[in-house]
């Protein structure tokens, strides 16, 4: 019998998810690259040669594209260790017979954690004080609480719904904007669904947590800054495209708004915006970290895992859990 070979090209895979593997009866093989930089910047031809002969492939960043799938013919199941599909050409690989899932649920926690970082740290202008202690200038700088402010969400699914958890702590005023309206759940948590123009409008702080799509992209934009208070406070962990970033450049330098906190950038997906990026990290009041918050310990081996058990699950014939599954094209026939 046939050892199914799963080959993982992401960074941080830890011991305990590969045990689990093995002790399902799997080989496994992290690939050499990916203990250093991960696999978004390999080619086509270094992926092929890579997952050549694989089962299963457990992948962070690399783009799968159609031509890569047809190279891989014995390649089961796509394992994203996120939540994003967006560099997976997802029609491609139902038409072709594989299935792709997303670690859904494991960096929830994570990413929420994160964003109330963000404000945090914004709000309290940590950033800018440690520059001046640096700089041998101990002066106070003048702050803003969290406790008790208009926090505005766009988008409630898994993420959002776990910082709205971690605001009551803060006795926040919590508005909503989003695709649909859950009323027993507004009751229950106490927030309040608006529309985008009255969140942007009444916020202290906005925090994003939308997918990327053609009706999201650029959301946040020259006209909806200026809908903002001028003390208020932007929080994106979610995608970079839902902000156009220099839009929010001149935002943040003309006192539009006073601060930002990001942890995504549109130069991930456009080299073309790489000298903006620069500038927003460059700002006093922005804090920035490089597409991180899902990245810590505990997240990264909560989602280590959950793309294991989906790996395991379509190795042995069975169904992955429904919120991971993003395409399954088994019993189709190739074209």
């Amino acid at each position: 019998m046939t050892i199914p070979r799963v080959v993982v090209t992401q960074r941080f895979f830890d011991d305990e998810t590969t045990a689990y593997l093995r002790a399902n009866g799997c080989e496994v093989d992290i690939a050499e690259s990916s203990k250093v930089e991960g696999d978004g910047h390999l080619t086509h031809d270094q992926l092929v040669g890579i997952l050549s002969g694989a089962d299963a492939w457990i992948v962070g960043h690399a783009r799968v594209t159609r031509e890569l799938l047809e190279a891989l013919p014995e390649l089961k199941i796509v394992a994203r260790r996120g939540v994003g599909y967006e560099r997976v050409d997802v029609e491609a690989a139902r038409a072709l017979g594989r299935v792709v899932t997303i670690a859904a649920g494991g960096n929830d926690a994570s990413v929420a954690d994160h964003a109330l970082g963000l404000m945090l740290a914004v709000g309290r202008r940590l950033r800018e004080t440690q520059m001046n202690m640096v700089a041998g200038n101990w002066t106070i700088l003048i702050s803003s609480d969290l406790y008790r402010k208009t926090v505005g969400l766009i988008g409630l699914g898994r993420i959002g719904r776990n910082v709205v958890q971690r605001l009551k702590g803060f006795e926040a005023r919590i508005l909503v904007s989003a695709r649909t309206v859950d009323e027993a759940y507004a009751e229950a948590n106490g927030i309040t669904y608006v529309d985008v123009e009255t969140l942007l409008r009444d916020s202290d702080y906005v925090s994003l947590h939308a997918p990327l799509s053609a009706t999201t992209r650029n959301l946040i934009n020259k006209d909806t800054l200026a809908l903002m208070k001028p003390t208020a406070v932007l929080i994106n962990t979610a995608r970079g495209g839902l902000v156009e970033d220099r839009d929010l450049l001149e935002a943040l330098k003309g006192g539009t708004i006073a601060g930002a906190g990001l942890d995504v950038f549109l130069s991930e997906t456009d080299p073309g915006y790489r000298s903006v990026s620069d500038e927003l990290v460059a700002l006093p009041n922005v804090v920035a970290s490089p597409h991180s918050a899902a990245s810590s310990v505990e997240g990264l081996a909560r989602t280590n895992m959950v793309a294991a058990q989906c790996v395991i699950v379509v190795l042995n014939g069975r169904d992955p859990p429904s919120g991971c599954v993003v395409a399954d094209g088994r019993g189709r026939a190739s074209r």
